[in-house]
This record gives C-alpha cells, sequence and structure tokens, in this order.
C-alpha cells in the first residue's frame, strides 16, 4: 500500500510550521530524528528510516505539538467511544486487541514487564494494565483480563480523552497497532 498521498501531505504540514530542519521526538522507547530538508524520519536506536505508517503518525504528532498539544483530560475512552470510527472497529480490534491477548492472555501478570523498556506506569484496572506514555502527552491503557472456565482472555486499550485532538480514526488505529507491537 502507498503511503505517498498521506506523508507529503504531512510533511508539508510540518513545513509550513516550523523553520527548524531538524526535530527528534521519542515515541514508544526510540527516539527519532526528523530531518525535514532531506524529508526522512530516522530511528535513532537503530539507526534506520521509520516505516511509511510510523513516520505519518510521527509528523502528525510534531504538528499538533508544534499547534499546541490539548491538556490531559485524565478521563479514559474506549475506541468505540471515538467519533468516525465506522468501518475502523475490525481494524483496531485485530491490530490491537489481538495481539495483546495472544502474548500476554495466558500470563496477565507479566505485562508490567514490558515497563522495563517501555515508557510508563504500572496502573490497577483489570487483571493487569499499564499506562504506557506513547508520545509525550499521549498516554495508552493496556488493560488485560484472565481467561477462566467459561470465557478466554480479553484486552482493551484506552485513550485519555484528548486523542481526539491530536490524532484522526486512523492515525489511532495505526499507533494502537504500533503500541501493541511494542508490547
Amino acid at each position: 500500500m502507498s503511503y505517498d498521498i498521506a506523508i507529503n501531505k504531512a510533511w508539508e504540514e510540518l513545513l509550513a510550521l516550523t523553520k527548524d530542519k531538524n526535530l527528534s521526538v521519542k515515541f514508544l522507547g526510540d527516539e527519532y530524528s526528523i530531518d525535514l530538508q532531506a524529508g526522512k524520519v530516522v530511528s535513532l536506536a537503530c539507526n534506520v528510516p521509520a516505516k511509511d505508517f510510523t513516520a505519518i503518525l510521527i509528523l502528525h504528532y510534531l504538528s499538533k505539538k508544534i499547534k499546541g498539544l490539548p491538556e490531559l483530560k485524565n478521563e479514559w475512552v474506549s475506541f468505540k467511544e471515538l467519533s468516525g470510527i465506522e468501518g475502523y472497529a475490525p481494524a483496531f480490534r485485530n491490530r490491537a486487541i489481538e495481539p495483546v491477548i495472544r502474548k500476554y492472555g495466558v500470563n496477565p501478570q507479566s505485562l508490567p514487564d514490558v515497563l522495563e523498556r517501555l515508557p510508563g506506569k504500572k496502573s490497577h484496572t483489570a487483571d493487569a494494565s499499564i499506562i504506557v506514555e506513547a508520545f509525550e502527552g499521549v498516554p495508552v491503557l493496556v488493560e488485560l483480563w484472565a481467561g477462566d472456565e467459561e470465557f478466554g482472555p480479553e484486552a482493551n486499550m484506552l485513550f485519555d480523552e484528548s486523542i481526539i485532538g491530536i490524532f484522526c480514526t486512523e492515525d489511532t488505529v495505526v499507533l494502537a497497532g504500533l503500541v501493541a507491537a511494542a508490547l
């Protein structure tokens, strides 16, 4: 799938907002260098260019950050509570929820171990839960419930309500998928 139109638009928007030629941003325990002249987003941990969908998400975040991120609302909302989710719910479940269940469903108590390599903190909801600081000012609550004789394990990802002013629905799906992959 080609991301050319989306990435070009994201670069144009960012270039219109800043005179800086080099920026950096922390995302999921990695730092990314953004070279506006060369049009490159590079992971500093591996010294490789970010995949297009990750670069678009980073560029969209930086544009919002330059404009001013909304204040955290300290109210968690589920993906279902976001507007414009029609058609995205299956992708959200497949990219964000199912990977968490597959990886941690049989051992929910191991979920907090990821905080050794990802920025965040333990939470006290569900059988196991953590709050991952995906970007500065963009917390994601990951909840996991153990299965029993009647039901299998289940997971959920919630977002601070302020995410509505940062990312569109498609970006939120990408963000959730990248959080799940990082766990």
